[in-house]
C-alpha cells in the first residue's frame, strides 16, 4: 500500500534529515525506517525503530520527498494521525512520536497506552 495513508502519519524535516543521514552512513539506499509497536515499556506499548530493506506485502509505506517509512498494518492503527520527529538535546538524541491516540505516555516518550 504505497502512500495511500501519507496524510495520516507525517514526519518532520528533522526526522527526514536524520533518516537520510543514517541511510548514507549505512551505504544502502534500499533502507527505509520501519516503525512498529510492541507490548511492554512503562506504559503498555512501546515504539520501535529499525532500518529495513524488506517490505512485506501488507506493509504501508509513507513517503515524503526522498524519505520513506514502513509500517505494518497492526502498528499503523496505533500510529494513525501521529507525527514522527527527531530530537537532539542534552538528554540525548532520539526519534519522538507525537501520537494523538495515546491516552498516557511515559516520561521518556518511548512508551504509551491507549
Amino acid at each position: 500500500m504505497k502512500n495511500q495513508h501519507k496524510k495520516y502519519i507525517k514526519f518532520t524535516k528533522n526526522a527526514e534529515k536524520k533518516i537520510n543521514d543514517l541511510i548514507k552512513i549505512k551505504k544502502n539506499n534500499n533502507l527505509k525506517l520501519r516503525i512498529y509497536i510492541t507490548g511492554g515499556g512503562c506504559s503498555g506499548f512501546q515504539y520501535q525503530f529499525v532500518f529495513d530493506e524488506h517490505i512485506n506485502q501488507d506493509d504501508i509505506i509513507i513517503a515524503q520527498k526522498n524519505t520513506s517509512l514502513i509500517i505494518d498494518p497492526i502498528s499503523f492503527q496505533y500510529l494513525y494521525g501521529s507525527k514522527i520527529d527527531y530530537l537532539e538535546n542534552l538528554e540525548g538524541s532520539k526519534f519522538i512520536v507525537s501520537n494523538p491516540n495515546a491516552k498516557n505516555t511515559c516520561g521518556c516518550g518511548l512508551s504509551f497506552s491507549i
